[in-house]
């Protein structure tokens, strides 16, 4: 008897949120990196290129998930959280990784952004990916 973890498309979502939340964490950590100019236009104009580049991985993922894998509005929503959540946990990770190698301990080390970053991202990312995925599975069987 094969379990649902065993079987193919079971595991690719697995995959497929892993790889979303990687690309999450390293569209944060480059656009990071790039914004270093003084002038807070500047750095305005970097945060929005990281926005929207976010929003495109994460429009992107709930395509293949509603499209390619079939997947309910619910279930959708979910994989979309978790990857937002598993992606801004590599951010809060980054940050204490930053904060122990630049030599600012005399600010306090970002540990609680560890729990709450991806609590507080993850929380939005479904409902909105719940929204666009119902609105996507109603426009599905209309047409």
């Amino acid at each position: 008897m094969i379990s649902h973890v065993d079987q193919p498309g079971r595991r690719s979502w697995l995959r497929v949120m892993i790889l979303v939340a990687a690309a999450y964490a390293l569209i944060g950590i480059v656009f990071a990196l790039l914004d270093d100019s003084p002038d807070p236009d500047t750095v305005r104009l970097w945060r929005l290129a990281a926005w929207v580049v976010s929003g495109a991985v994460a429009a992107a993922h709930i395509l293949y998930e509603q499209y390619r894998a079939g997947s309910s509005p619910r279930r959708t929503a979910l994989h979309a959280a978790w990857a937002v959540a598993l992606g801004t946990f590599g951010l809060a990770l980054a940050a204490n990784v930053n904060w122990l190698l630049a030599d600012t301990h005399t600010q306090r080390a970002p540990l609680l952004a560890l729990p709450v970053w991806p609590v507080i991202t993850a929380v939005p990312a479904f409902l909105l990916a719940l929204a666009i995925a119902s609105a996507l599975a109603r426009l599905s069987r209309r047409a």
